[in-house]
């Protein structure tokens, strides 16, 4: 019976608080950390047990006040200590008996809901028992300070044999302080402008990366924005050196040097430069002899270059022609004197830029 009457109690109280609960309830977040104070009233029910012996003063169901001070710990996690006076019965005599009843209870609050849970120890001074207690509770708010709240609880007794007593109450509390207002959302921070990119010269390469401005339309570039080029061999000139040689020699008369020595001047002024010296015979003998008798004119204009002038001998190569390339046709004269020669082929590595 006593079970029922706590049962239906707090079914009715429930919807009837949560009918009124304010609006704007505070969130769990906003509760944490804030004290509050109680004031409520409750029906307590002694156990069979204690109606029915004299050891418990036969006491019998009554009413009460009290009051309770008590701290948010965190979003789900409150304590509370608390103090009630009661007024219960001597169910023989119909005697009022008055005492107190003090408490310190944990309580947890389910989340997102009024709910919440709690357990505790009491003592209880009318007939002077422990008890640990255990029950459940529900809280709803008319601001953000008030709320009213109702609970059941059981007691379960440590002392004087096994008992278990039942109490309902219903109350209001206050909640000191604010919510704390919530941190503004801070503003987006404004997206930086980008700079406009600028490419004078239009090689791909941003004005602020580029190292050499003004690159040639067309031009292949490097990271850095300058001309990719290449190397390729290139024939830049020839030179004929008409070197008069007696009969059956290949020794350069000293007359004969001036034309050699322009030639060791020209490559001196490009070092990357290689030349080929190729000796000429006229039509005069055998075929076989004037072979032989150019390639050693050709020879020695090279062995001329290198020993006189410096010029590097890897710079140098020599071939001889025979008659095999005549400048001039003919047996005459004039004709043996054109084809008696010695040319120079200069071929230079030249850098060309890569086009895209």
């Amino acid at each position: 019976m006593k079970r029922k009457i706590c049962s239906v109690a707090v079914a009715v109280a429930l919807p009837m608080m949560a009918g009124n609960a304010y609006a704007n309830t505070p969130s769990a977040a906003e509760l944490k950390e804030r004290m509050f104070g109680s004031v409520f009233a409750e029906y307590y029910m002694p156990d069979r047990k204690k109606t029915r012996d004299a050891d418990f003063d036969y006491l019998t169901r009554g009413q009460g006040l009290g009051f309770d001070l008590g701290y948010r710990i965190d979003e789900n996690w409150a304590v509370r200590a608390e103090f009630a006076r009661d007024r219960l019965k001597n169910k023989l005599t119909r005697d009022r008996i008055s005492g107190n009843r003090y408490g310190v209870d944990a309580l947890y609050h389910l989340n997102n809901s009024g709910v919440y849970l709690l357990a505790g120890l009491n003592r209880h001074s009318i007939d002077k028992t422990n008890s640990l207690n255990v029950g459940v509770g529900y809280r709803a708010f008319l601001n953000e300070n008030v709320s009213l709240f109702a609970e059941a609880n059981r007691y379960q007794g440590l002392n004087k044999g096994t008992w278990a007593d039942a109490g309902i109450k219903a109350g209001v509390s206050y909640y000191f302080g604010s919510a704390a207002a919530a941190a503004p959302t801070p503003a987006p921070a404004p997206t930086p402008t980008q700079p406009a990119v600028v490419d004078s010269d239009g090689d791909g390469v941003p004005d602020h990366l580029d190292q050499c401005p003004n690159t040639p339309r067309g031009h292949k570039v490097d990271e850095r924005g300058c001309t990719v080029y290449t190397e390729v061999a290139q024939r830049v000139g020839s030179a004929e050196i008409r070197v008069l040689f007696p009969f059956d020699s290949a020794e350069v008369s000293r007359e004969q040097r001036a034309d050699v020595a322009r030639l060791a001047d020209y490559l001196k002024r490009y070092p990357t430069a290689t030349v080929e010296i190729e000796g000429h015979a006229s039509r005069i003998g055998a075929a076989d002899y004037n072979q032989r008798l150019s390639e050693r004119r050709a020879k020695a204009v090279a062995d001329l270059l290198v020993n006189t002038h410096g010029i590097e001998a890897s710079r140098i190569t020599t071939k001889g022609y025979g008659f095999s390339r005549p400048r001039m046709e003919g047996a005459t004269r004039e004709a043996h004197r054109a084809n008696q020669r010695i040319e120079a082929l200069v071929t230079a590595r030249i850098k060309e830029p890569v086009m895209r």
